[in-house]
């Protein structure tokens, strides 16, 4: 064997698995078409989210279905040509969003969450990337009283029910944490807790380095190559086939390129969203900041602002469509004092989403070898270090630190 492991996928969830398995004594190989933090982990809102305990559901208030029937608002844009691929899932994730199940589900998910900075804060230190990263928390902001009173009850149950810290701020408590902010919003939720960070793909770039520097070994080629041979796993790279006893499949959006020639058929589907950085013309927010009601994230980055939209259904190959980002765009401009652009061309991610809202974690039923790591619906980057820590622990045999088993791929049958 070249390796022990190979690790297919160097976003922020297999560079920490690579990191996590090699800290373990594993000869590891990490693989991908592209340098590390190029695709999925480039584009977010840069969030370490230890306070979201409740995953994304589809929503149940009727209300709020019939604003998305229309396909006006700024958090929810869907393309017609698109329902027929996401029929399937999208009723699965309505049946997951029942209360029961979210609750469910939600439980499933907090030793992870709560977890996640600590484990960020160890690589973060190990790297020396202190100075990506923020300890401020995040603002969820509001524009009319009432939802704002009904977030803020439910922002106090929640806190205490986890051992969060938030603190309401009204509008002029607002104007003063963050002179930066226009007059549209009655008051904001100050979630005290997750950290941010200023760059996320370079946050990914410096673990990979971390990876690097502890002898670990960072490859271009294409994981579609996979192959089983002879009790090993071989993919072609540009230095040739290597091959490993194991292999993990941490390819975000694209790991059903691998799982499903495989004969897994986990209901993998990808969301898409944008991002656009602006030149600020208001001083710069000093952390991120939710438009909740219009359904976007603001969130400073090195001196500029990115804009990061909602959710867009369309197929994972369709051409860009944009009309998220200038929805949000006309809202958040005067909002946040957004400026000129300053990339090119909006950017466009995906982020992996599972019907039941939890990543899949864990060994492949039907093929030896073969450990899976995907699907972490909006919490890649909050949950990449964490995730590769329990993988690691799975495959070298350790205890858990948490039960794996909500996680595991079977679950889809």
């Amino acid at each position: 064997m070249d390796f022990d492991v190979i690790v297919l996928g160097a976003g922020i969830v297999g560079v920490s698995a690579a990191l996590h398995l090699q800290d373990r004594g594993r000869r590891v190989a990490l693989l991908d078409r592209r340098a590390p933090g190029e695709e999925t982990s480039f584009g977010n809102a840069g969030l370490i989210e230890c306070s979201s305990v409740v995953p994304y559901a589809f929503p149940r208030n009727v209300g709020t279905l019939l604003r998305y029937l229309r396909n006006q608002s700024t958090d929810l844009y869907w393309d017609y040509r698109a329902l027929p691929s996401f029929a399937g899932w999208l009723a699965r994730f309505w049946w997951e969003s029942s209360p029961e199940r979210l609750m469910s589900a939600a439980r499933d998910m907090l030793p992870l969450i709560r977890q996640s900075v600590a484990e960020h804060d160890v690589l973060i230190d190990r790297a020396g990337l202190v100075s990506l990263a923020v300890s401020k928390g995040w603002m969820e902001a509001f524009r009319t009283p009432a939802e704002f009173a009904r977030n803020a009850t439910a922002a106090e149950l929640t806190a205490k029910t986890y051992g969060l810290r938030v603190v309401p701020l009204d509008a002029a408590a607002l104007a003063a944490h963050e002179p930066g902010v226009a007059d549209g919003f009655c008051g904001a939720l100050h979630w005290q807790d997750p950290k941010s960070i200023v760059n996320p793909g370079a946050l990914t770039k410096g673990y990979a380095r971390l990876f690097e520097q502890d002898g670990g070994t960072l490859l271009t080629g294409e994981a579609t190559t996979l192959k089983a041979e002879a009790g090993a796993w071989s993919v072609q790279t540009s230095s040739g086939r290597i091959s490993a006893k194991e292999i993990v499949v941490a390819l975000g959006p694209w790991s059903d390129q691998v799982f499903a020639p495989l004969g897994y058929r986990i209901p993998l589907r990808a969301k898409r969203g944008y991002h656009m950085h602006y030149q600020p013309t208001k001083p710069i927010l000093s952390m991120p900041f939710v438009d909740t009601e219009q359904g976007y994230v603001v969130a400073p980055m090195e001196g500029r602002l990115r804009l990061t939209t909602g959710v867009e259904i369309a197929r994972r190959d369709a051409k860009p469509t944009g009309i998220q980002l200038e929805r949000a765009e006309r809202t958040a401009r005067s909002a946040f004092g957004l400026g000129a652009r300053l990339d090119a061309n909006p950017w466009l991610g995906l982020r992996p989403c599972t019907p039941d809202m939890r990543p899949v974690i864990g060994a492949a039923p039907r093929h030896k070898g073969l450990w899976f790591a995907f699907g972490h619906n909006h919490h890649g980057l909050t949950l990449g270090p964490v995730t590769g820590r329990l993988l690691a622990e799975m495959m070298t045999g350790s205890q858990p630190f948490v039960d794996a088993k909500p996680f595991r791929p079977e679950r889809f049958g």
